[in-house]
């Protein structure tokens, strides 16, 4: 079974406080059918599935960029099952 890793930022930064684009980018994530997530302050990597992994870049991009988000970075990997 093909599973996708995805790994992403969103700016502005702001270290003293999450940006709302960076709370709704997390929400997503921790919210979408993904095997394993790791959110950080820096970067946030999420497994899964192809079809949700894609299904939460298309929320994720849509919501951070309409909650002031002005770039998104994000690479995604084809991963084999069970490979970290």
């Amino acid at each position: 079974m093909v599973r996708l890793r995805v790994e992403f930022t969103t700016e502005p930064f702001d270290l003293d406080e999450a940006p709302a684009h960076a709370v709704v980018a997390r929400e997503v994530i921790q919210s979408a059918e993904l095997d394993a997530v790791d959110v950080g302050p820096f970067g946030n990597t999420a497994e899964g599935g192809v079809d949700a992994v894609l299904t939460a870049v298309d929320s994720l991009l849509r919501k951070s960029l309409a909650a002031g988000a002005t770039r998104v970075s994000l690479q995604v990997n084809v991963i084999g099952e069970g490979e970290k």
